[in-house]
């Protein structure tokens, strides 16, 4: 059996295996999150049931997520030159941690400049939000592409995000 997830994931070392078992607790966690929230909305006054009720939906929002997963899967391996499967969860992984961490960061630094959700318009609040992410997103992107071994990928996946958005002037050789 775990012969077989090597060779299917392409696996040659042993620490490759915590890409795959990382990438299962993110999906089935995901998966509850969304189902917590899909069950809280319909009023259940009984535990068992709610409970029951998260149970199934996480399972079937698991397994609804794993396919999707795949199918990326086999739309981005030859796209992003992958050598080994496991480097697709490893990136896949990147991504998550990037994107919350990236939001995480981002709400105390527009307290700190005085804009918070409460007191500033929309219109206001959501693009400077979105432009003080841009910077904190690109230096997390490689530092997190580093910690997962996927280092130059990110580098040059920043590179070309930042490109795309006029700054490619920053990058000249």
């Amino acid at each position: 059996m775990i012969q077989n997830i090597k060779n299917r994931w392409e696996i040659t070392q042993n620490w490759q295996f915590i890409h795959i078992i990382l990438g299962l607790i993110a999906t089935f966690f995901s998966a509850y999150l969304i189902s917590k929230g899909i069950i809280a909305s319909i009023s259940i006054q009984n535990e068992i049931y709610v409970l029951v009720a998260i149970s199934v939906c996480t399972l079937l929002i698991a397994f609804i997520l794993l396919k999707i997963t795949f199918w990326l899967f086999k739309k981005l391996y030859k796209r992003w030159n992958v050598t080994q499967r496991w480097q697709l969860i490893a990136m896949f992984l990147v991504f998550a941690v990037t994107g919350t961490t990236a939001g995480k960061i981002s709400d105390p630094l527009m307290e700190l400049i005085g804009l918070t959700k409460e007191t500033t318009n929309g219109w206001i609040y959501w693009p400077v939000r979105i432009v003080l992410i841009f910077p904190i997103y690109q230096v997390l992107l490689v530092i997190f592409g580093w910690i997962f071994g996927q280092y130059n990928f990110f580098k040059q996946f920043a590179i070309k995000m930042a490109s795309r958005m006029g700054f490619k002037f920053l990058f000249r050789k």
